[in-house]
């Protein structure tokens, strides 16, 4: 594969098209190239755009129809038992119903227990998809505004970056791609830079090659952002040395 066959693999490579094998010569090409690399934050970046784009929230209603469902399911009907028995019969009838009601009040204790639980578990879910569509609607309206600004760059390993900055919104939006994943008990952690005094401005998920993220907090006068290798939970200042640092765009 010629180099001018290299230059024209942007548009393939930021959408994850090409083979295993051409996307390895691709990436040692991104490292000496960067026109390419340049180019290709950008694509990945509009490809982040249009996927944010038709990103869909689910239906309000979901949660309740789930749980009505749930509450809805019938219990089979205990049989009749025969009119006519004798006195042991009765007795015996009598003490398993005893046992019977325990046992039927263990369950429904247990049972209690679950639906809370089950409850609990939907309540977590649901803030954590509104949280999520909250900062994907967040991501999608720095991109789209009007006055968005783009500086893409090549960072380690050959992973790719762009910060969009929108200063009528004061914030930023941080679009990565190929960036390898941090050793264990480690994260990659986002910071303001202040005028050299380093800001947080959140974390990286650790467990994604490929994200847009939102610099926690707002722009308010940076003059640009750095990423560190932080201890998993983040540090309130950096101890390591930056593996990037980005002037924002004017």
């Amino acid at each position: 594969m010629t180099t001018t066959d290299l230059h024209r693999l942007t548009g393939a490579y930021a959408l994850h098209a090409l083979p295993d094998d051409e996307s390895t010569a691709f990436e040692r090409h991104l490292t000496g190239c960067e026109p390419c690399a340049e180019e290709t934050a950008e694509l990945s970046a509009t490809a982040a755009r249009l996927g944010l784009a038709v990103a869909s929230t689910p239906p309000a209603a979901l949660r309740a129809q789930v749980l009505r469902r749930i509450t809805g399911v019938r219990q089979e009907t205990p049989g009749r038992r025969p009119q006519n028995r004798t006195a042991l019969a009765r007795l015996r009838s009598r003490t398993l119903s005893r046992w019977a009601l325990a046992a039927c009040l263990a369950a429904a204790t247990a049972l209690g227990g679950t639906a809370v639980w089950q409850y609990q578990r939907a309540e977590d879910a649901r803030d954590q998809a509104r949280h999520a569509t909250q900062a994907s609607d967040e991501i999608a309206a720095v991109l789209a505004a009007p006055d968005a600004r783009t500086r893409a760059a090549g960072l380690a390993g050959g992973a790719t970056g762009t910060v969009v900055v929108s200063r009528d919104r004061d914030r930023a939006v941080f679009v990565v791609s190929g960036m390898a994943r941090p050793p264990g008990g480690k994260v990659y952690q986002l910071w303001f830079d202040d005028g050299g005094t380093m800001r947080s401005a959140g974390l990286m998920n650790p467990a994604r090659t490929d994200q847009a993220v939102l610099l926690q907090g707002t722009v308010d006068g940076s003059s640009g952002m750095g990423i560190t290798v932080e201890p998993d939970g983040g540090s309130p200042h950096p101890t390591s040395a930056p593996l990037a640092l980005m002037t924002f765009p004017s």
